[in-house]
């Protein structure tokens, strides 16, 4: 089963329901032991404000660590273009007929890259990276022997030219891995559940106030939904798009 933040719609559901019920559950002791006295009404203010900025620190810091990852894909992204768009160009060191297969393949394996960022479908992934695997097999098999032939210095320009190409695959591979870690995930759920109970428990005049406490379960949903949807590599709506990949496509046409 997918880790459910891989899915921001499936963390802004979920995370409402369970924060609204922290503030229900915090209301209901205010119904069953009574409201706050007057006199701890003033402690507890106190303690709620400082757990709200506890929260809204932590919130930015998750947020920022989100933005950090989505960046490092897009830089990953145009270094992927820039090692292929380079090698095509180097393989013109290579015998006519080796260059004119080397440049066939990248031309292939740059639609395979471009597959890995639109494809959202985890069965067609798996076929994606089986064929991205055989695809670099076959490049570096494209250049293996006329490098060997002629080891010359022009011949391991192009040999470390195709080594960029295949790391640069590995470098988007591990970004895209690289997500927030799941005790943050935790860490800032049990916080934002503890602040919406404090919140229930210190509301005055529940009947006629319950709408508040939907309130902040809302803001806070809606900020876990958006940390999900940047953190997230295919699920959310905020994507890497490939625009250096195909812009490069398209000038090998």
């Amino acid at each position: 089963m997918d880790d459910i933040t891989l899915h921001p719609l499936l963390v802004f559901g979920s995370t409402l329901g369970v924060l609204w019920v922290c503030a229900w559950v915090g209301a209901a002791q205010i119904r069953r032991r009574g409201a706050l006295k007057e006199s701890a009404r003033e402690d507890f203010g106190l303690i709620l404000a400082a757990t709200l900025t506890l929260l809204g620190l932590i919130i930015g810091f998750t947020f920022s660590m989100a933005i950090s990852r989505y960046d490092l894909r897009k830089t990953y992204e145009e270094g992927e273009a820039n090692a292929i768009g380079t090698e095509y160009l180097r393989t013109d060191f290579l015998p006519p007929a080796d260059a004119h297969l080397a440049r066939h393949l990248l031309e292939q394996y740059t639609a395979l890259r471009i597959e890995f960022y639109v494809n959202h479908s985890h069965e067609e992934r798996a076929l994606i990276d089986a064929q991205t695997a055989e695809a670099q097999a076959a490049l570096w098999s494209a250049i293996k022997a006329p490098a060997s032939a002629q080891p010359t210095p022009l011949m391991g320009l192009v040999a470390s030219g195709m080594n960029d190409v295949i790391n640069s695959q590995g470098y988007s591979q591990a970004a895209a891995w690289n997500r927030i870690p799941k005790a943050a995930w935790i860490l800032l759920i049990l916080i934002s559940a503890f602040c919406n109970l404090m919140v229930g428990y210190g509301a005055r005049d529940l009947p006629a106030r319950s709408v508040l406490l939907v309130v902040l379960p809302a803001v806070i949903s809606v900020s876990l939904f958006l940390i999900a949807d940047i953190d997230s590599p295919r699920g959310g709506i905020i994507r890497v798009a490939p625009q250096n990949l195909r812009s490069l496509a398209q000038s090998f046409k």
